[in-house]
């Protein structure tokens, strides 16, 4: 066929000057898939002339593409704080300062400054976790799913391990805890019904071959009406008695009191200590308000054994996590509370966010109508599920343009809105107060002059 060969020669058609300057290699790679997909296409008839620029076009958009950070930075005006979809917590750009000397230094991560000679990398953040908890020890590993694993892997593999019906969640991503019990080698003896369990439940269920007592967060869900479940205390106190194990995976834990009443079901990381459990585990970038990691705190004994397993090799952090973290929990140390953005987004009082909704409605409501509403959210992450806290949401509407689509506007700028009574709601508790001009200028580009 004779438009097949006005296809170019992929080594002439590279050296086009709008290429000056890109990386070759990937150039090259790039021409070549996009003659080969033009050449099927005059094959199937699916076009009839070639058309060089737009080939340049083309060929300079998927360049583009694949250079540029497909990880954006969002406005979450969605009102859950710990967005699973949008990254989870966030992180104060003050504790990143030192992260940075870290990470662009050498330094002391495996060397003990006073010895002189090999140390190790826990000891950095266990002293912080020591101070905090009052643990007798701690490990950090990658999330609390490695948690989990590494401690059931380490303590009860081909032993049983004793957990109530109503706690064999499942969690994003499919994290099932019976499938990774499984897996890391434990026997999962199921006690109870879905609803209810009983303490005599865990002890009729305790044999030879018992190796531990676990409780598991209900992440994402909730069981109410006719329904009882056992504390951790009791649970503790039981395993104790047996001489087994007692491990709580808290899921997301948190150091101090919740307000709006969400501690009642959900108790802190400092009153589980009380009870002086074997172990318990949680995530760094939940509720902690820190970065991604899995924390451990329990025995010195226990946590020794973990260290030994060869696994802990594949599920270890790396320095800038454990500078991170660091700078964390110091800021809970120092007791400033206010520099961590999921405890402030969480603390921050209704009037104050009913001020900035307000503030944004003076701005735009000339060209758009809007109203302050008293709405309701939830803290996300799996954390205090289906518990309900007051917020503060400016609802949008603009002349004939249904909801989607203005949510679809809004999502193309990078404002992550949600949808309630047919309404666009941008919702104050997760908005920052420094991105309300942000807003203001994109509504403004958008909707003022259309």
């Amino acid at each position: 066929m004779m438009l097949l060969k006005s296809i170019p020669k992929v080594d002439k058609f590279i050296t086009n000057k709008a290429f000056e300057g890109l990386s070759k290699t990937l150039i090259t790679k790039i021409t070549k898939e996009i003659l080969e997909k033009l050449r099927a296409d005059i094959l199937n008839n699916k076009i009839d002339k070639v058309d060089e620029d737009l080939l340049i076009l083309e060929i300079l958009n998927s360049y583009t593409n694949l250079t540029s950070s497909s990880l954006k930075p969002l406005i979450n005006a969605t009102g859950i704080i710990v967005h699973t979809n949008l990254g989870r917590s966030l992180l104060d750009e003050k504790i990143f300062k030192n992260a940075i000397r870290i990470a662009t230094s050498y330094n002391n991560l495996e060397y003990d400054l006073k010895k002189g000679k090999r140390g190790e990398r826990y000891e950095h953040i266990t002293k912080s976790l020591k101070a905090l908890t009052s643990c007798e020890d701690a490990l950090v590993v990658n999330n609390n799913a490695s948690a989990v694993f590494l401690i059931l892997n380490t303590f009860c593999k081909n032993k049983e391990v004793v957990v109530s019906r109503g706690e064999l969640v499942e969690i994003g991503g499919s994290f099932r805890v019976p499938e990774v019990m499984s897996q890391s080698g434990a026997i999962l003896k199921e006690i109870g019904t879905t609803n209810k369990t009983h303490l005599r439940d865990y002890e009729n269920a305790i044999d030879e071959n018992s190796s531990m007592l676990m409780k598991v967060h209900k992440s994402n869900y909730s069981i109410e009406g006719f329904s009882s479940e056992v504390s951790f205390e009791e649970i503790s106190e039981m395993a104790k008695k047996h001489n087994l194990i007692d491990y709580f995976d808290m899921g997301s834990g948190h150091i101090f009191d919740l307000p709006y009443n969400l501690s009642k079901d959900e108790p802190s990381i400092l009153e589980l200590m009380k009870s002086n459990p074997s172990l318990i585990s949680f995530s760094g970038d939940k509720l902690l308000g820190s970065v991604q990691a899995g924390i451990i705190l329990g025995k010195k004994e226990l946590i020794e054994k973990l260290k030994k397993n060869q696994l802990l090799r594949m599920l270890r952090v790396d320095k800038i996590t454990l500078a991170l973290l660091e700078e964390s929990l110091n800021l809970y140390l120092k007791n400033e509370l206010d520099t961590i953005p999921t405890l402030k987004m969480l603390n921050t009082k209704i009037e104050v966010l009913e001020t900035r909704a307000n503030i944004l409605k003076e701005k735009i409501e000339d060209f758009m109508n809007c109203e302050v509403l008293k709405t309701s959210t939830m803290v996300g992450g799996g954390t205090t599920p289906n518990k309900k806290i007051p917020s503060i949401a400016l609802s949008l509407e603009f002349k004939d343009l249904k909801a989607n689509k203005i949510e679809e506007i809004l999502r193309k700028n990078l404002i992550i809105s949600r949808i309630e009574n047919d309404k666009v709601l941008l919702d104050f508790r997760t908005i920052k107060e420094d991105e309300i001009i942000q807003i203001e200028e994109i509504l403004k580009k958008e909707f003022k002059n259309v």
